[in-house]
């Protein structure tokens, strides 16, 4: 599968009905979105870097939400790109994304258990830390590449400071979306179904904040936020967060 994954034709061809699956999507779903005025006002005030913060497992849902709200916005100030990985599922999933008008960084963190493996992750990071330090929007997973689900990792709470960026959390839910039984429970949205934007409170990241607390922070936004779409979406809040909806 990743010896096929790797054909540039069957990974354009992948991409073109993840990008028309994702369209449909965006098209159908009946979108609630909530803390669109808060974040509207930080774009206006702010000039810095901005990164927002979704699960992995909404990746499908996350381009979706951003052309149904935030690339409308007039306080938006430039293209947005999102960071996805050069795992061979990954080609497809970023021409799917650049189809969308998003651009794309390709690159992941390293693998302790392939360390003689390039993954792009430097290439990536000075990729990113560019477009943030230029008043950029930057769209990752803190939880991806590999998780744990809904945990998250330090890399954006790393990235936001070393570039004076801040961090949105942004949730995104669907009801009805199956889920795959991979490590992050993957949605797969399905078309005309209710859909949740929400988007926390910006955490801003000074240089000499205490990374800890910034990663806190983040995890306190993010789970706040996945609660809250995933009840507007019509689902049964739990109070495990990295649960899943019922």
């Amino acid at each position: 599968m990743k010896s096929l994954l790797r054909s540039p034709f069957i990974a354009g061809l992948l991409g073109y009905v993840i990008w028309a699956w994702m369209a449909l999507i965006g098209r159908t779903t009946r979108w609630r979105i909530e803390g669109t005025e808060e974040a509207r006002a930080f774009l206006k005030d702010h000039t810095s870097g901005l990164i927002f913060a979704s699960w992995h497992e909404a990746i499908l849902l996350m381009p979706s939400g951003w052309n149904r709200s935030v690339r409308h916005w007039p306080e938006r100030r430039t293209r947005a790109a999102m960071m996805i990985s050069l795992s061979p599922d990954g080609a497809a999933v970023a021409r799917a994304i650049r189809h969308l008008d998003l651009d794309v960084v390709r690159g992941s963190t390293s693998n302790k258990k392939k360390t003689n493996k390039d993954k792009g992750g430097a290439r990536a990071i000075a990729e990113a830390s560019k477009r943030l330090r230029e008043g950029g929007y930057l769209c990752m997973t803190p939880d991806g590449p590999r998780g744990p689900r809904r945990r998250a990792s330090p890399g954006a709470v790393t990235l936001a400071q070393r570039t004076g960026s801040a961090i949105l959390p942004y949730a995104v839910a669907a009801r009805p979306a199956p889920r795959l039984d991979t490590w992050d429970r993957f949605i797969i949205p399905l078309p005309f179904a209710r859909g949740a934007i929400v988007l926390g409170p910006p955490i801003l990241c000074p240089r000499a904040a205490e990374p800890g607390a910034l990663r806190e922070a983040l995890q306190t936004g993010m789970d706040i936020a996945t609660r809250r779409a995933e009840e507007l979406a019509g689902y049964t809040s739990r109070p495990d967060p990295a649960g899943a909806a019922t």
